[in-house]
């Protein structure tokens, strides 16, 4: 046999005392402060099956009732507490199954002390010729309130606290009983073989219960985080997308500033220096922030999913709105197209998600409303433009939708960025209908050379 090294046997030993020292102040922090009970949940809820104790009371109300009279005729009269202290006694059990379902670990000290209580005094008077007979109070009388106890314990507490509530509670029951037995040890410990096997399977099925209520639960906050995380990131996938638009339309105006203060020198004629200067910075400064907005265009399409070959066309604006209209009646789709108003030309930002806004109702329209006829009604005021986007019922079921897209939330980000409003939802008729509105100030005149000369 090998030895054990005094080293290694005396760090084994240092380690069980550890142990052993750490063992009252974690049945104090378990069963006393109720450290080990699960807490509730967000909102205040109490965790899972808890929902349902209004309907787990009346059972349990009419259990208590049976169990108070039975227990009640026994202690009074077989084991000589009297009435009073035997109506104490088996009310503390019959009730604490109920207080099981608010404070499981009050209502286990409760059905513990009951037990101790009702051992002693079968120990000074239970007469073996009485009609109760000799039979200890542990099987007789308290197992059924111990195990409802330890079973609606399980499945509020901390495995380690139904761990030693078990424990606890089958050496509560050896106790009670050896106070009043005669009968060697090995047979009471025989004789406790049914009780301990009806507490451990109470604890292990509401373990089991518990975990796998914890594991649901666990699974819809996963689920719950899962979806937020997905509409976060569909956020910013749209916001990356119009961003990209964006810069294109900045780089390009950059890129025109930049050369008009190159070109503007020469048609003045005898430019003075600081002439000259001014517009050599004004030049300069686009030029520098035309090389900032390419280096964050690199980055942005980055995760683009654009060929790299791919030629890149110029932003849309809603000159390009017939070519749009084109395309979805060439697959199959009616569109109507009503102007009001004196069309003109949009800053290039208001332009693009106009022109944006109308192509992903389209879409939509033609992805969730199959058959359907489709209107598209522009509206120029002198201060905004308005958009509305109506279609009809569909004629047939829509296909399933391959995905979360990113259409409503589209139409949502560049209506905000430009400080306007937009409303989608169902009309009474079946169909569907967008609206949007986009600031669109009118640019103001610019006075001609012979309107200068006529003042």
């Amino acid at each position: 046999m090998p030895k054990v090294h005094p080293v290694t046997r005396g760090k084994a030993a240092g380690r069980l005392r550890a142990a052993l020292r750490t063992v009252p102040h974690r049945l104090r922090e378990d069963l006393w402060t109720h450290a080990g009970e699960e807490p509730p949940a967000a909102g205040g809820r109490p965790p899972g099956w808890l929902e349902w104790r209004p309907a787990i009371m009346v059972p349990l109300l009419i259990g208590a009732v049976v169990m108070l009279a039975g227990n009640t005729n026994i202690y009074a009269f077989g084991y000589g507490m009297g009435m009073p202290l035997a109506v104490l006694a088996a009310g503390v059990q019959a009730a604490a199954p109920v207080l099981a379902l608010y404070r499981p670990v009050l209502a286990w000290w409760a059905t513990t002390a009951a037990l101790l209580l009702a051992g002693c005094y079968a120990a000074l008077h239970v007469d073996p010729f009485t009609p109760f007979g000799p039979e200890p109070p542990w099987r007789r009388t308290g197992l059924p309130a111990q195990a409802a106890v330890l079973f609606l314990a399980a499945l509020r507490v901390r495995p380690r606290a139904t761990a030693e509530m078990l424990a606890l509670g089958a050496l509560t029951g050896l106790l009670a009983d050896g106070l009043c037995a005669d009968g060697p040890l090995i047979g009471q410990l025989n004789d406790a073989r049914l009780p301990v096997t009806v507490l451990t399977l109470c604890a292990l099925v509401g373990a089991l219960l518990r975990g796998r209520q914890k594991a649901r639960t666990e699974l819809v906050v996963q689920e719950k985080l899962t979806a937020e995380e997905r509409a976060r990131r569909t956020l910013l996938e749209e916001r990356n997308r119009i961003a990209r638009e964006l810069h294109d339309v900045v780089a390009h105006h950059m890129s025109v500033i930049s050369i008009q203060a190159q070109v503007a020198p020469h048609l003045a004629e005898n430019p003075s220096d600081e002439f000259k200067e001014n517009l050599r910075g004004i030049r300069q400064n686009a030029v520098e922030a035309l090389t900032e907005l390419r280096r964050v265009l690199g980055v942005l399409r980055s995760e683009d999913a654009r060929p790299e070959h791919a030629p890149y066309a110029p932003q849309p604006t809603l000159d390009r709105l017939d070519e749009l209209v084109g395309n979805v009646r060439g697959a199959g789709v009616p569109v109507t197209v009503d102007t009001t108003g004196t069309p003109r030309p949009l800053s290039p930002g208001t332009g693009l998600s106009a022109f944006r806004i109308v192509q992903e109702a389209l879409s939509n329209a033609m992805r969730h409303a199959p058959g359907a006829a489709v209107h598209v009604a522009l509206g120029y005021r002198p201060d905004r433009i308005t958009l509305r986007v109506t279609n009809t019922a569909p004629d047939r079921p829509a296909p399933p939708s391959p995905g979360t897209g990113h259409g409503l939330l589209g139409m949502h980000e560049r209506t905000a960025m430009l400080g306007g409003e937009l409303a989608a939802g169902p009309t009474p008729d079946g169909g569907y209908e967008v609206t949007a509105i986009l600031p669109a100030p009118a640019a103001p005149a610019v006075p001609s050379d012979d309107a200068e000369d006529t003042r």
